[in-house]
């Protein structure tokens, strides 16, 4: 995907196109280990969800974050179908916002954010087949 970029440097502007050629490695870490907490005495019940719509995802090309931040939105869901450069959620980093485009047309297959969550550096947001 081309991205277009401002850069100044010693004090003149330029305008620079990049093409994004793969998504960021990163290493997975391990889910933290459970410790041993006292039992409440009433368990609250569990509130039930909407149930989840499982699609394919074999083949679809994935959307990582490329910077740390909160998702502020959500505006696509599963099996919504998007056009290439569509707006899809809109991270916050460093008190900016950046919207998070397709990579491609095709139909949303995965979600894997929510509003209020919060990202690391190529975590897989979103997949698009």
């Amino acid at each position: 995907m081309l991205r277009k970029f401002r850069v100044k440097l010693n004090d003149k502007e330029y305008i620079v196109e990049m093409e994004e050629l793969g998504a960021p490695v990163v290493q997975p870490t391990p889910p933290p280990q459970p410790q041993s907490a006292p039992q409440p005495a009433a368990q609250p019940q569990p509130v039930q969800q909407a149930p989840q719509v499982q699609m394919d995802t074999t083949g679809g090309t994935e959307v990582f974050s490329p910077m740390p931040g909160n998702i502020l939105d959500v505006l696509v869901k599963v099996g919504d179908n998007v056009t290439e450069n569509q707006v899809l959620l809109v991270l916050e980093a460093m008190k900016m916002e950046n919207n998070i485009v397709s990579p491609q047309a095709g139909t949303v297959v995965a979600v894997n954010v929510t509003k209020g969550s919060t990202v690391d550096v190529g975590a897989l947001m979103i997949v698009v087949k």
